[in-house]
């Protein structure tokens, strides 16, 4: 073949497989919605449509087993995902940075953002009604690509200027944090419930 892919961007599409609790995150992370004054303060003060604890809360495993018992399951995922990302990591492991949750209520966005500081970054979604929205990834070349053309609207997705990630209840996407990514505006008429983190060494 006369041509080749080069420098891939890695994307993982895992699931939690732990109905109970996928639940039990559910029932938390409405309590902290509800109950975290701070949160909801900084949510409004920033336009953030529903409620994030990103600036309010940052021990949620050491606060509720629930989200601890959570980081334990992300911990093999992000260790399997690493492997496939063929990071050197001096026999270390990532180690978790931040976790944080989001509650977004229909016509919610998250514009367009990286996560500095950071290794792997990823979601995991609790709460996803019909129509809530995907996950937009954006081709980390676009601000160099100058003169390209646009892609056809058949491109194979590896070559796309943007690729959409549906989520389910309890997926778990993964990317490298310089990725740049955002939440598009859902349609859906219930809350979409998310468990953003981050990775560093």
């Amino acid at each position: 073949m006369p041509s080749r892919s080069l420098f891939a961007t890695r994307f993982y599409e895992g699931d939690l497989a732990a109905p109970e609790l996928l639940a039990e995150l559910d029932e938390a992370c409405r309590m902290l919605a509800e109950e975290d004054e701070a949160g909801r303060r900084w949510s409004k003060a920033h336009g953030y449509r529903g409620y994030t604890s990103y600036a309010s809360l940052n021990d949620l495993p050491s606060r509720d087993p629930r989200f601890s018992d959570l980081v334990r399951l992300l911990n093999r995922h992000v260790a399997g995902f690493a492997a496939d990302c063929a990071f050197d990591l001096g026999g270390r492991r990532l180690k978790l940075d931040s976790l944080w949750v989001n509650v977004l209520k229909p016509g919610g966005i998250h514009s367009g953002h990286i996560h500095p500081h950071s290794v792997v970054s990823g979601t995991i979604y609790v709460a996803v009604p019909p129509g809530s929205g995907a996950l937009k990834l954006e081709d980390p070349r676009l601000p160099m690509m100058m003169a390209a053309p646009p892609r056809r609207e058949d491109a194979p997705e590896g070559l796309r200027t943007f690729v959409y990630a549906e989520p389910k209840p309890g997926s778990i996407f993964l990317w490298e944090s310089w990725l740049r990514h955002e939440v598009v505006p859902g349609t859906g008429k219930g809350e979409r419930i998310s468990i953003s983190f981050n990775y560093r060494i």
